[in-house]
């Protein structure tokens, strides 16, 4: 258990030590200033007592004078370099913050959809700032402080034990209890500390949670449950923050009091010794100076020690995001498709798929094939794989090699910028940004001019409607949509889709909140194009699949178990003859 806490550790120290490596040039000019403060630190005792011992015998003026300004001097060029000092490796801790904020919202943004579902978007925030902040303060203050004590105790002991060795070792004598009883919090401490961290977490996750759902929330009446569940994550928090309180309530003072041990040893000692003339006045005072220099850092060792270990555990925590490799990425031999060169040609074979922790397959073995420009309906009941199948279009979904083909090419063999690209994919759900309309639309395209921004929101049935805005294209749809309905949503998503004008259109029960007419009318003005796109329409609106696109794939159980147009199934006893004709029920009912 030792070994592997001691491994831990040393691992922890390792990832430390890459954080800093950028930016070592900087850390070592610190350490030098460091270095040179306390050297003439450790010098300006001697030289008080130098002057006291000198002064004692014969009073001189002008030596006061220039002890005081030769004092004043290195006191000044101490001060100027710790600041100097200070501002290196403080700077260095902004400087890993920065990096380590960069690299880990560009490591998420490499993650595949189906990692966000496994971890919290609450914890995630969480690591990205908090524990962020944690490693921030254990490279500033942690080594400045840490680097510190090792200078003055190297540069202090040597001199002190060099004026009276046995003084200066009764002095220093509870030292090594203080080091043990450091070393015996300090896995208490993290332990402690991770508990506190994972409870922020928890509380973030229910913030978010909670902010995003609070139409639900108020639908439903649940401001009390909320309520009751905050206050009992907060109140963990507290718990988990008191007992880390408590912990270093014991610690820190008895650092105090053993350090302060010292002194009152040096005096009861020195004193005696001063009477006896087995010490020099001077050489006392100096040994005095010395032990005050050694208490100031030696009682910051449990604010260092704190720092440490947040920094620790956020380090595990920091490592957890970063270590995670992302299981959809280009391979070293990844094939470049050049957009102008797709023809929009897809084909699975044996195609299948399972989500992790389940047994069910939601693809089982899926054989098709969409010819170019074909416009191709999926339709089958909730649950039977599509919005599984258009997940695995633009490769958001780990497929295994073989399976899945576009214009002949392996499509886990394709470079995946290149592939999402050639692939415009709209989800069911419609998410937009908390900006303009404008902005949304030519999200893909951010250099689009307003033209094609209106050609895109014509096509998809919503330009019209956005005039009718009093700021029209700068209205603010406010956090993912919530100003806009349903329909407009959707609309507007699909606007941002066919801006970018890619060969292939995936849209995912896409146009659920649009009425039949108006999906219709989108899915003829895709076919009217000069280039007519390969559309796959994964809907429940049988009308406008029947009446536009030129094949239906029906899907049931993660099968394809029907092919064919709508006339052929329709008059083919099997499930879509059952789905036409609840359809059809369903529409004179409303």
């Amino acid at each position: 258990m030792e070994n592997k806490a001691s491994s831990g550790r040393f691992s922890r120290f390792q990832k430390l030590l890459t954080y800093l490596r950028p930016h070592q040039k900087t850390v070592w000019a610190g350490i030098v200033a460091l270095f040179i403060v306390n050297l003439v630190g450790t010098y300006l005792p001697l030289l008080i007592g130098t002057a006291i011992d000198e002064l004692q015998d014969v009073f001189d003026f002008q030596r006061v004078v220039f002890y005081v300004v030769l004092l004043l001097v290195l006191a000044s060029l101490m001060w100027l370099i710790r600041m100097a000092s200070r501002m290196w490796l403080f700077g260095v801790g902004r400087q890993v913050e920065f990096d380590l904020k960069q690299q880990i919202f560009d490591h998420l943004l490499e993650m595949e959809p189906a990692y966000f579902q496994r971890n919290t978007a609450g914890d995630l925030i969480n690591r990205a700032t908090s524990d962020v902040d944690n490693i921030r303060r254990l490279v500033g203050f942690a080594v400045l402080s840490f680097v510190n004590t090792i200078f003055a105790y190297a540069l202090t002991l040597p001199v002190m034990l060099a004026i009276h060795p046995g003084l200066s070792l009764g002095a220093i004598s509870v030292y090594p209890a203080v080091l043990v009883l450091v070393l015996g919090f300090s896995e208490r401490l993290r332990a402690e500390q991770l508990d506190v961290q994972q409870a922020l977490s928890d509380l973030s996750d229910l913030i978010q949670e909670d902010m995003s759902g609070i139409a639900l929330i108020k639908i439903y009446a649940q401001e009390e449950n909320e309520q009751g569940q905050f206050r009992r994550l907060n109140q963990d928090l507290l718990n988990s923050n008191l007992v880390l309180a408590k912990t270093r309530n014991i610690l820190f003072p008895l650092l105090g009091g053993m350090v302060s041990l010292s002194l009152l040893i040096l005096l009861w000692f020195g004193s005696r010794m001063i009477a006896a003339n087995t010490i020099q006045v001077g050489d006392f005072i100096a040994l005095l100076l010395y032990i005050e220099r050694l208490i100031f850092p030696t009682a910051l060792l449990g604010f260092t020690i704190t720092a440490y270990q947040r920094g620790e555990v956020s380090i595990d925590r920091i490592e957890a995001i970063l270590s995670v490799e992302p299981l959809i990425q280009d391979h070293p031999q990844a094939i470049a498709l050049p957009l102008s060169s797709v023809r929009g040609h897809l084909r699975g074979v044996n195609l299948s798929y399972t989500y992790p922790g389940t047994t069910h397959p939601a693809l089982d073995h899926l054989s098709f094939e969409i010819q170019p420009g074909e416009t191709v309906a999926i339709v089958g009941p909730i649950g039977c794989g599509k919005s599984t199948l258009a997940s695995t279009l633009p490769h958001l979904l780990d497929i295994k090699p073989g399976q899945l083909f576009l214009d002949g090419i392996d499509l886990t063999d394709i470079s995946l910028v290149d592939l999402r690209r050639a692939i415009a994919y709209v989800p069911q759900e419609s998410f937009l940004f908390s900006t303009s309309l404008r902005n949304n639309i030519r999200y893909g395209n951010p250099e689009a001019d307003h033209p094609l921004v209106e050609a895109a929101a014509t096509q998809a049935q919503i330009h019209q409607e956005i005039l009718n805005f009093p700021r029209q294209y700068e209205t603010a749809v406010g956090e993912r949509g919530i100003t806009l309905s349903g329909g407009q949503r959707q609309r507007t998503a699909l606007a941002r889709a066919l801006l970018i004008d890619a060969p292939i259109l995936v849209l995912d029960d896409s146009l659920a909140s649009v009425d039949n007419e108006t999906a219709t009318q989108i899915l003829q003005a895709l076919q009217s194009g000069s280039q007519q796109k390969t559309v796959i329409f994964i809907s429940h609106q049988l009308a406008a699949a029947a009446a536009c696109c030129d094949r239906l794939l029906v899907m049931d159980q993660g099968r394809i178990i029907q092919t064919g147009t709508h006339s052929e199934l329709v008059e083919q006893p099997g499930l879509y003859q059952s789905l036409w004709e609840q359809y059809q029920v369903e529409s004179r009912l409303q």
